[in-house]
């Protein structure tokens, strides 16, 4: 279920349910209104109020039923969309990877071309095609992918023993063109947000100091303590790992000069 169609589904509903709530309103109001009380409308209104007061469990009932049949497709909806575009990403690299070869094989071409079928058919299970019928078979959602299947055709090895360098280049950059274009389009159904807390400078680098808290050492030495009040079953191990630990939290100097007095032993 596409996000327009969820979108016009709650508009649906919210629209109902306000219609529902203003003729409730108006024959509760009824009785206040000049020239009505005492009419035949006035039992009318009330009646109109009481049934729609006594039903109200029964349209909630039904509208949340209806409203989570809808978030269910769409969840659904969105697992095969996700799938679909990691189907892509993967073909993508594929074919890629297939154009940097200088002799492919034909086993190459076949496995490359078969996972590029394989995304052209999966399509079907999220998309139907644009402008179809039960007469016309329409027109192929995304084109692209189609675009990458006929750059793949044309560097077919066993029509073309050899491609140059330039022919290759030319072919991985239509793959990438197409695949960005599919892209832009592609993921506008996934309703995707910017990050919170985006890195966006290169040689970014972590910016929190090494240490810890008084806390967690104090934790630490507690496990340890308590640890070391039962029987180990494998002295040598423990000891093997304490001296690994050692090595690796001692300090950037000592690794250094235990290096260089392991390299002085060996001259």
């Amino acid at each position: 279920m596409t996000k327009r169609h969820v979108n016009r589904t709650l508009l649906t509903v919210f629209w109902s349910l306000g219609l529902i709530l203003a003729v409730a309103f108006a024959a509760k109001m009824a009785i206040h209104i000049p020239g009505l009380r005492g009419t035949p409308l006035d039992p009318i209104a009330a009646d109109v109020y009481v049934y729609l007061k006594e039903m109200a469990p029964v349209f909630i009932t039904v509208v949340a039923v209806y409203l989570a049949s809808v978030f269910r497709k769409r969840s659904n909806f969105i697992e095969s969309l996700e799938e679909e575009w990691r189907n892509i990403v993967r073909t993508k690299s594929a074919l890629y990877a297939y154009f940097d070869k200088p002799y492919p094989t034909t086993d190459d071409y076949i496995a490359v071309y078969a996972r590029l079928s394989e995304t052209l058919d999966t399509m079907r299970i999220v998309y139907r095609n644009v402008g179809e019928t039960r007469a016309l078979v329409g027109l192929y959602p995304y084109t692209p992918l189609h675009d990458m299947r006929r750059v793949l055709q044309a560097m077919d090895p066993r029509l073309k023993s050899s491609a140059s360098p330039a022919d290759r280049k030319l072919a991985q950059d239509a793959i990438l063109q197409s695949f960005a274009a599919l892209r832009e389009n592609f993921l506008e159904e996934l309703d995707l947000d910017e990050p919170q807390h985006p890195l966006l400078i290169s040689g970014g680098r972590r910016l929190k100091a090494s240490g810890h808290t008084p806390s967690a050492s104090a934790h630490q030495a507690r496990q340890r303590e308590i640890q070391n009040k039962t029987a180990t079953p494998n002295p040598e191990i423990d000891a093997y790992l304490g001296r690994l630990y050692a090595a690796e939290n001692a300090p950037a100097s000592n690794v250094i000069q235990a290096k260089a007095g392991t390299e002085a032993r060996f001259k």
